[in-house]
């Protein structure tokens, strides 16, 4: 049985202070003959109008302290619910927070598959796993919970902690969750994880499970909430609802998986906004110039620009639509004049950089974009 004292904080135990007789330790210098009570020595007045002040100032800060003590859910300390009552605070904490978190929860589809991620701007910042994203200014798809798609493109990662940020472009206001800015998770600490697991299901939504955190390091923590593929990128909430890490690895064992920590991310956030490639770690490879493969052929012509002479097949060419006879008259937005040019600028691109070509076919200009493949 936990006494119903036991979490009240210390504040609720202090003793309820007195009367009003404050001053009833300080004596009073004796008033002479004439002297009104008031006319006491300037020090002795000084320390009797300040002692309201003190006492003010006391109750204002153990008031403080017991509204940081509730923030805080107290089953987070104890090794195991130990009551039904304890049981019911996690249940309510989750009842409360799900609704906002599972709005700004996501999946994210690219051509290689699809991952999870959230939303933590209203205009559509969304955080997941460099893993995820696979590269910086790509194009990507975002659905929310209600099956809604919506356009993006991946900004900055950082190769070495799994951290990476996606920007919704196609314009709105989102649903969107609170990070954890002061790093407030500790060992032990209930915590939940949502995400898409196996693809995006609407009838299902995003799946909810429910953890501790059993390990804390700089760049890693790991929690025994039991994730999956498809989970990668999805976000793990505190019991209040804050943002406190996104979904890195996932073990071999179920209950054994690892997150990044909001830590990781504010730490590079200017550089993860900006679109920067960070570190060389294991979870992205930097894309290597001269790496994109279009798969065409060309001849110069005289009036201008590259006549396509022949399409290869299943080429990231023949994908976007380019066909024989069509005529290229620039490529992002260089003109074009001869195919040691085309070739010059395809050298300084990698596989997956968007090629944009001004295209000419049949007297009709147009602009096709599409994503070089790789060699």
């Amino acid at each position: 049985m936990v006494r119903a004292d036991r979490w009240l904080g210390a504040a609720a135990r202090l003793p309820q202070p007195r009367g009003p007789r404050v001053d009833r330790h300080f004596p009073q210098a004796p008033a002479r003959p004439g002297c009104r009570r008031d006319r006491m020595p300037l020090v002795w007045r000084s320390i009797h109008d300040m002692i309201p002040r003190l006492i003010g100032f006391f109750m204002a800060s153990l008031a403080g302290c017991a509204l940081a003590a509730e923030a805080r859910p107290y089953v987070n300390d104890l090794k195991a619910p130990e009551s039904r009552k304890d049981i019911e605070v996690i249940q309510s904490a989750l009842v409360t927070a799900l609704p906002k978190v599972r709005a700004a929860t996501v999946c994210i589809e690219l051509k290689e598959g699809s991952g999870s991620g959230v939303i933590v701007s209203e205009d559509g910042l969304v955080l997941t796993a460099a893993h995820v994203s696979t590269g910086v200014n790509k194009k990507v798809t975002v659905i929310m919970e209600d099956g809604t798609r919506l356009k993006a493109r991946t900004l900055g990662l950082v190769a070495d902690t799994d951290a990476a940020m996606i920007r919704i472009t196609d314009e709105g206001k989102y649903p969107f969750v609170e990070i954890d800015r002061e790093n407030s998770a500790r060992l032990g600490d209930w915590v939940f994880a949502l995400g898409h697991s196996g693809g995006f299901d609407k009838e299902r939504g995003s799946v909810v499970r429910l953890g501790r955190l059993v390990r804390l390091a700089n760049s890693t923590f790991q929690s025994d909430c039991i994730l999956i593929g498809g989970d990668s990128g999805g976000p793990l909430f505190d019991l209040t609802g804050k943002l406190v890490a996104i979904h890195s690895r996932v073990g071999q064992q179920l209950q054994v998986n690892m997150h990044v920590p909001m830590s990781r991310f504010l730490e590079h956030w200017d550089g993860l906004l900006k679109g920067g490639f960070i570190g060389e770690g294991p979870f992205a490879t930097k894309p290597v110039k001269g790496s994109g493969f279009l798969g065409l052929a060309t001849d110069a012509r005289k009036e201008g620009g590259l006549r396509v002479t022949k399409v290869g097949n299943k080429t990231p060419a023949e994908t976007a639509g380019i066909k024989e006879g069509d005529i290229l008259h620039s490529l992002n937005g260089t003109p074009l004049a001869t195919r040691e040019q085309l070739q010059a600028l395809l050298k300084e691109m990698a596989a997956g950089d968007e090629a944009a070509f001004e295209l000419e076919r049949k007297g009709n200009r147009e602009t096709l974009t599409l994503e070089l493949g790789e060699r």
